[in-house]
C-alpha cells in the first residue's frame, strides 16, 4: 500500500481560462487539490492500494472532500479530525503569453495547526510499503514541518521506502520570522532528504532547495540544456548517498498553451540515466503539448506514474518506467483540475507510441 501525507485544499477556479475578476461575483468551479493528495488520487485510479493522511476540520466541506477521495478508491481512515479550517487555493489558468496564477488561502488550516503528537503514525503506516511526501507540507507551518519529519522518521524505522517531490513554493515558507524562504526551505529539507529513497523535482526545485544549478538552462526563456540534468541528478546522490533514484521533469514553456514535456531518471544501482520520450533514433524528443487544458498537477501525475511503474509487473526496465511516468503526466495536461483522471491502459497506449488522439470506438 502507498501512503501520502500532506495538505489537501478546496480548489476554486473560473471556468475555461477566465480570470477571477471576470467571474466574481458569480459562478466558479470547485474541486479538490494538493500535491500529495493528487498523487494518491492518481495512484488509486491506476489501480493501486492507497491511503491518504492529513488533518481536516469537522464540517460539510471536509466531509465532501473525504467522500470524493473515497469514491476514487483512496483509504481515508488515517485522516485526523481536529479544529481548524479547510485550506483554499484559487487558480487562474493561463493562455498564450499570460501564465497561470495561484492564490493561497491556507492560514490556520487544520493540518497547519496539528502537532506531530496528534497523529497516530503507527496506525497510519500499518500495511504501507511506500510513503510519498513533498516539500509543500513543511512549508506551511512549523507544526506541519515537524509532523512531516516525524512521520518520515517513523517510516524509516518501519522499513518503508520514501519518495519526496521537492516542490519548492516561493509563496509559502513564511513561517519563520528570522529566516527567508529559500534559507528556511534548504534547512528543513536537509533534514528530510537523508531519509528519502527517491527524489523528484525540476530545474527550479534543484536550484531553490539544493542550490544545484543545471548549466545552460533558462527556464523562464524555455531553454533547457538536457545534458546538464544528469549532472544535477548525480550531485544529488553524491550529497545524499541514501537516495537510490532521482527523477527530474523537463518542461520547456513556449507559451501557457504550449509546453514541451519530458523527464529524466537516474537509477543509482544500475548506474543508468534514461530520458523520455525518445524518437526513432533513441534521442530525447519531448512531447509537444499544445492547447493545454490545465497544467496544475502535472508534476504530481508524473510522481504517481513513476511510483506506479516502479511497482508494476507490466513495466520492467528503467526506460519503460520513465516512459510510463512521462506519458501519464503528458495526458494530465488534457484534464481539468488537479486529479489525473487517466487509466493505466491509456498511459500504456501513449507510452507505446499511440499519440494521435484518435477516437477510441
Amino acid at each position: 500500500m502507498f501512503l501520502g501525507f500532506g495538505e489537501v485544499m478546496m480548489r476554486i477556479a473560473p471556468a475555461d481560462k477566465l480570470r477571477l475578476r471576470q467571474v466574481l461575483p458569480g459562478r466558479v468551479e470547485i474541486t479538490w487539490g494538493g500535491g500529495e493528495a493528487n498523487v494518491c488520487a492518481s495512484l488509486a485510479m491506476l489501480g493501486n492500494e492507497v491511503r491518504y493522511a492529513t488533518a481536516l476540520p469537522e464540517n460539510a466541506l471536509a466531509d465532501s472532500l473525504v467522500a470524493s477521495l473515497r469514491g476514487l478508491g483512496v483509504d481515508t481512515s488515517a485522516i485526523l479530525v481536529r479544529p481548524g479550517r479547510l485550506g483554499v487555493y484559487y487558480v487562474e489558468c493561463g493562455a498564450n503569453q499570460r501564465g497561470s496564477t495561484v492564490l493561497y488561502d491556507r492560514a490556520h488550516s487544520s493540518v497547519s495547526l496539528a502537532a506531530a503528537a496528534e497523529y497516530d503514525f503507527a496506525s497510519m503506516l500499518e500495511g504501507v510499503h511506500w510513503l510519498h511526501v513533498s516539500g509543500i507540507t513543511p512549508a506551511i507551518s512549523a507544526e506541519a514541518c515537524e509532523a512531516n519529519l516525524a512521520l518520515l522518521q517513523a517510516a524509516r524505522t518501519a522499513g518503508v521506502k520514501i519518495s519526496c517531490d521537492l516542490n519548492y513554493r516561493g509563496k509559502l515558507w513564511k513561517w519563520h520570522t528570522e529566516k527567508a524562504g529559500k534559507e528556511l526551505a534548504r534547512e528543513c529539507m536537509a533534514e528530510v532528504l537523508p531519509l528519502v529513497d527517491l527524489v523528484i523535482g525540476n530545474e527550479e526545485d534543484a536550484a531553490d532547495v539544493l542550490d544545484i544549478h543545471p548549466v545552460g538552462t533558462d527556464v523562464a526563456a524555455g531553454e533547457l540544456n538536457i545534458a546538464g540534468y544528469e549532472n544535477v541528478a548525480r550531485q544529488i546522490v553524491q550529497r545524499y548517498d541514501n537516495v537510490s533514484r532521482v527523477a527530474i521533469t523537463l518542461r520547456e514553456s513556449i507559451t501557457a498553451d504550449h509546453n514541451n514535456w519530458g523527464a529524466m531518471l537516474l537509477d543509482v544501482a544500475e548506474d543508468q540515466v534514461c530520458f523520455s520520450p525518445l524518437d526513432d533514433m533513441q534521442q530525447y524528443s519531448p512531447f509537444r503539448v499544445g492547447h493545454i487544458v490545465d497544467r496544475v498537477g502535472g508534476g504530481d501525475s508524473f510522481a504517481a506514474g513513476l511510483l506506479h511503474a516502479l511497482h508494476s509487473d507490466k513495466v520492467q526496465e528503467t526506460q519503460q518506467i520513465i516512459d510510463f511516468a512521462v506519458a501519464a503526466s503528458c495526458l494530465k495536461h488534457s484534464i481539468k483540475g488537479d486529479f489525473n483522471y487517466i487509466t493505466e491502459a491509456e498511459v500504456l497506449a501513449l507510452a507505446g507510441g499511440n499519440a494521435s488522439g484518435r477516437v477510441q470506438r
